[in-house]
């Protein structure tokens, strides 16, 4: 076993579908946090195919994840490195969340949420601390160009899943000396590791990643956004709830968990520019954590509900994700790409019914 990790008793094997890859049903040990729930719509119906115009363009000397400038041209060609990051009240203060150009939450089991960090632009060393894998992040790393994966925990069943995706595996089994204990905190709370020595494990075939977001020009004016406060997503499981809200400050999106505002390692409140709110649902995998409870999966091909909080405003627009390869596009009322304000973007992929605006 992984240390950070858990083993999984296997229950019956339910097999989901990834439209172009049978990468399939599992996931790896648990841990404890909080959830409960609100509006929205989601569905997985067929959705059109792909084309080159699903990603957006990325102008030279722009860093495609945040739409900010980005002057370092060996940053620029390396490709993404996700990291998994713990977000148990134990984990907290997490290290990296507000150097990361995109952080997507998910439900892993109960109402316990992780973070799937993608770091391209900038580093964090250290960053952590890092646990366990999930299928979710196999669909969300699939359009990424084979990016770097940083995790710890698996079972069996996973493991094959890990192995046979299209991502580089440098999570703690694989590239052990990369990662450490921190001491003043409790096990398994206390995995580290560096993006600077990971990103020297990229592989031949990876390259930068595409934009997952296009991004608004220096004074170009949103369109279609109406005036919002923020949103709160309650991830509710039979035991645990746990809590997030988002709050515009002026400038930024200012995040609380379960009442206190999130703040990293260094003290500093996460408030990114952007954050969508994705209404999904989750189907059971068929596989049980350590505490017993369902290991749920995402479904995340097909097309469904968001809400994009960007600049002050919210746009309500439809996500659509046609198969496991293309990027997810988040169209407005108008028929266009909703576009961010440039900067770092949070994802929360909230079940349908948990969430509102406020």
């Amino acid at each position: 076993m992984s240390p950070g990790g858990a083993g999984n008793r296997a229950s019956k094997p339910l097999i989901v579908l990834f439209v172009a890859s049978a990468l399939l049903a599992a996931a790896c040990g648990g841990d404890k946090d909080k959830d409960k729930g609100a509006a929205g719509t989601s569905t997985t119906t067929a959705a059109p195919s792909a084309t080159s115009s699903s990603t957006p363009a990325v102008a030279a000397g722009t860093a495609p994840l945040t739409g900010l400038p980005l002057a370092d041209g060996a940053k620029a060609k390396r490709p993404a490195l996700v990291v998994k990051i713990d977000n148990a009240p134990k984990a907290r203060p997490q290290v990296g969340l507000n150097q990361a150009d995109v952080v997507i939450e998910e439900k892993v089991e109960d109402g316990v949420v992780r973070l799937f960090t993608i770091f391209h632009s900038g580093d964090s060393d250290p960053v952590g601390p890092v646990r366990s894998a999930r299928t979710t992040d196999i669909v969300l790393a699939t359009p990424m160009r084979r990016p770097l994966f940083a995790y710890s925990g698996t079972n069996a069943t996973f493991q094959k899943q890990v192995s046979a995706a299209p991502l580089v595996d440098v999570g703690v089994e694989r590239a052990s000396g990369d990662y450490f204990r921190q001491s003043g905190r409790p096990a398994p709370y206390n995995l580290f590791t560096r993006t600077s020595a990971l990103f020297t494990k990229a592989a031949p075939q990876s390259s930068a990643p595409p934009a997952l977001f296009p991004f608004r020009a220096e004074g170009q004016a949103l369109t279609g956004g109406t005036a919002a406060g923020g949103a709160q997503i309650d991830y509710v499981g039979k035991n645990i709830t746990t809590r997030v809200a988002w709050a515009w400050n002026g400038s930024a999106w200012a995040r609380t968990q379960d009442g206190t505002p999130h703040k990293d390692g260094a003290g500093v409140q996460v408030a990114p520019k952007n954050v969508v709110v994705q209404l999904v649902r989750y189907v059971d995998t068929g596989q049980i954590d350590r505490s017993g409870a369902s290991v749920p999966e995402a479904e995340l091909v097909g097309t469904g509900e968001a809400w994009v909080l960007t600049d002050g405003k919210v746009v309500k627009a439809t996500w659509n994700k046609p198969n496991a390869e293309a990027i997810t596009v988040y169209t407005g009322a108008d028929g266009k790409p909703v576009r961010l304000t440039p900067g770092q973007t949070w994802v929360e992929l909230a079940p349908v019914g948990s969430a509102r605006l406020t």
